[in-house]
């Protein structure tokens, strides 16, 4: 879809730059309504909102431990809500999908990667380099240590890459293919590529917040 066949255009800005602002407004909107209306027992909005975020701290709980549970929830709900949203916007006839845009999944990863470092020194201090160093750590496994080092730093130095071009890749994908139908196909073919984009839209937020996850986890663990 071209630049000017969206919706919403603001001139000398880009399309995904637009509707990621969109999408967060649409977050900070839900939040507060659901903020002004609480009620200890639950229906509507609420109810459904309490239901995401309710799996993802369950997910933060299984993956990274009840302790650091409540730490890195905010990141990792945040990531999840967001990501999930700007998926669907891209379903959307006339709405275009962040997340098909590699600037906003290296947007997403990279705090991923800062946060992943910052809370590993956090915890163990000087210590976090034994993470990097392999199971084996004395004198006379230094050449193996210092070939650990290398191969761990470049591990994490892809994973921000990784985390950003899967998503992107799988969005642009749908994205591309939807077109494509829309132009080509009956209408029967588009209504099923859609399906299949909610389902591909849910799967890759999980993946996402789930190796987000696991890379902090590994980060706050001690190293053996």
């Amino acid at each position: 879809m071209s630049e000017g066949a969206y919706l919403i255009n603001i001139p000398g800005v880009p399309s995904y730059v637009t509707y990621s602002w969109l999408a967060t407004g649409i977050l900070v909107g839900l939040a507060l309504l659901v903020r002004r209306s609480l009620k200890m027992i639950p229906k509507g909005v609420q109810n459904f909102v309490e239901v995401i975020i309710e799996a993802l701290y369950n997910l933060c709980e299984d993956v990274i431990g009840h302790h650091w549970a409540r730490a890195h929830f905010p990141l990792i709900a945040t990531l999840g809500l967001y990501i999930l949203l700007c998926n669907y916007m891209g379903l959307i006839p006339g709405f275009d999908s962040p997340t098909a845009n590699i600037n906003t999944t290296a947007a997403c990863a990279i705090p991923v990667f800062f946060a992943t470092h910052y809370y590993g020194i956090r915890v163990h201090g000087i210590k976090y380099i034994n993470h990097f160093l392999g199971p084996v750590r004395n004198i006379f496994a230094l050449p193996l240590m210092l070939i650990m080092l290398f191969v761990e730093t470049i591990g994490h130095l892809v994973r921000p890459v990784t985390l950003s071009v899967r998503l992107f890749g799988n969005m642009m994908a749908k994205h591309i293919l939807l077109g494509v139908l829309a132009v080509l196909a009956p209408l029967g073919a588009p209504i099923l590529v859609l399906g299949l984009g909610v389902l591909v839209g849910l799967v890759q937020a999980f993946v996402f917040v789930l190796l987000s996850a696991m890379y902090l986890a590994g980060a706050v663990e001690e190293a053996h």
